[in-house]
């Protein structure tokens, strides 16, 4: 599973999609919209992306774990659109055997995807906008 999508992510869905009867260890990484940053009180997320060439970049990034980790299977959504305080805007699922494996893999997932993958985000706060930089 890996997607760019307006809705709500299903965590459970993801789970699923990611473990197998041989894995031992799911390791789930959540982004969540926090409500301060940078000293200024955050109201709200937008988040827009080039959805086709992200979904490509994220399943090579995927693929990268996989191989690179020996891990069974990786599954991400990224969600586009508004996204209000306490929502999850991405989601990580990474399946293994064993948990240093998934762990580890995914913590690169979440750091190469926010380092490659075209999404933009644009914090809304009180008194304007900005576009943050590296924000997938």
């Amino acid at each position: 599973m890996i997607r760019v999508q307006p809705q709500a992510i299903d965590v459970t869905e993801l789970v699923a999609e990611a473990r197998g009867d041989g894995d031992g260890a799911v390791s789930l990484f959540l982004g969540t919209v926090r409500n301060v940053n940078a000293g200024r009180r955050v109201l709200f997320l937008e988040y827009e992306a080039y959805a086709a060439m992200a979904e490509r970049e994220m399943e090579r990034i995927a693929q990268d774990a996989t191989a690179r980790f020996g891990v069974t299977r990786v599954a991400i959504v990224h969600r586009i659109g508004r996204i209000e305080i306490g929502e999850a805007s991405v989601a990580i699922a990474v399946a293994a055997p064993h948990r240093a494996a998934a762990m580890d893999a995914c913590r690169f997932v979440i750091d190469t995807l926010k380092a490659t993958v075209p999404i933009w985000k644009r914090e809304h706060f009180d008194g304007g906008a900005v576009w943050v930089e590296g924000a997938g």
